[in-house]
């Protein structure tokens, strides 16, 4: 396979990381962290330690880890954009799995990103090949 497509996978699966991790991460921290007692510390240690808790961590250390690696060979002008999707579906998350009012305001500051994102989704992972090379 020829190396300029293998990146393009290998970008294209580690984005798809990036999109998912964070907001599931997210969510299973929100899970495990509502409505428990934390008026001591040894319950927020507790807490740590709850399946939710510990499954939405996990999830974000991979964020960060597929993240940093996702930065490693693609520009930063092109990276962020694309895993902002993940924003819109923490916003979707927040309104259709935690029953959050989100206001009108936040839905069209979320089609905005949808928008850029697909703007920036037009246009290659690195902006030349000698900096690819280097």
């Amino acid at each position: 396979m020829p190396e300029d497509v293998r990146l393009r996978w290998k970008t294209r699966v580690f984005l798809l990381l990036v999109i998912l991790s964070q907001p599931l991460g997210n969510l299973l921290l929100t899970l495990g962290m509502k409505h428990r007692d934390l008026s001591s510390p040894l319950k927020y240690i507790e807490a740590i330690f709850t399946p939710y808790v510990v499954t939405g961590i996990v999830l974000l250390m991979v964020w960060f880890l597929s993240r940093i690696a996702l930065l490693s060979w693609a520009d930063l002008s092109y990276v962020l954009p694309l895993t902002a999707v993940g924003y819109i579906m923490t916003a979707m998350i927040g309104r259709f799995i935690l029953n959050e009012q989100i206001s009108w305001k936040r839905w069209f500051g979320t089609l905005l990103i949808v928008a850029g994102t697909l703007v920036v989704s037009m246009t290659a992972a690195r902006t030349s090949i000698e900096e690819q090379e280097a």
